[in-house]
């Protein structure tokens, strides 16, 4: 089974698409909403290839899964109204002012700020897993 990395970004929407696969957008204003979106536009867009006698990109020919990859401010969207700035700045050791500038897109973080990001929000997973 091949593999379809579909990136999730955030502006005003949660955008998805894939380098992958080229012309398969969809926009959504939640996150479930947005991998419904792109799993039905993904499929639409096949369907078209296929009427149209175009070359269907051999990622999405037979059996594939969707990997879906939020980017920063995506995750930092996500995760808005549940987790203050504070408490992601402490696991992080980012501070709250430049987590606030990747949130508004102002900035765009370095892929080692983005895995902190990520193990952070892993750490807090994890100890809220504990106590329950």
């Amino acid at each position: 089974m091949r593999t379809v990395t579909v990136n999730i970004d955030w502006e005003n929407n949660y955008g998805a698409y894939s380098e992958e696969v080229s012309g398969c957008v969809a926009t959504h204003k939640t996150l479930k909403g947005v991998k419904q979106a792109y799993t039905e536009a993904l499929e639409f867009h096949l369907e078209g290839l296929h009427k149209d006698g175009d070359e269907i990109p051999s990622v999405i020919q037979g059996k594939y899964r969707l990997d879906l990859v939020l980017n920063v401010r995506a995750l930092l969207h996500y995760f808005e109204g549940v987790l203050t700035r504070s408490a992601l700045s402490r696991v992080t050791g980012i501070n709250e002012r430049q987590l606030g500038h990747y949130i508004t897109g102002h900035r765009k973080p370095r892929p080692d700020q983005r895995k902190k990001i990520v193990e952070g929000l892993h750490r807090i997973g994890k100890e809220i897993n504990s106590v329950i």
